[in-house]
């Protein structure tokens, strides 16, 4: 997910898509953990897209 993209949401979508990114998260752990993840690299691009759509829900409030 490109930053330019995150940018464009509003904050309702932003709130949506970080609850989104956040269960991606605990689902591909949880299938890691039962090594049943092809792709464990999906676990840092998701961490990074979390830390993207925080970083432009706070651009926005400031």
């Amino acid at each position: 997910m490109k930053i330019t993209e995150i940018r464009e949401k509003t904050s309702e979508q932003l709130t949506e898509l970080l609850k989104e990114q956040k269960e991606e998260l605990f689902n591909l752990r949880f299938q890691h953990a039962i090594h049943q993840l092809d792709n464990p690299q999906k676990i840092v691009e998701t961490k990074k897209n979390i830390a993207k759509i925080m970083t432009v829900m706070t651009e926005k409030n400031a």
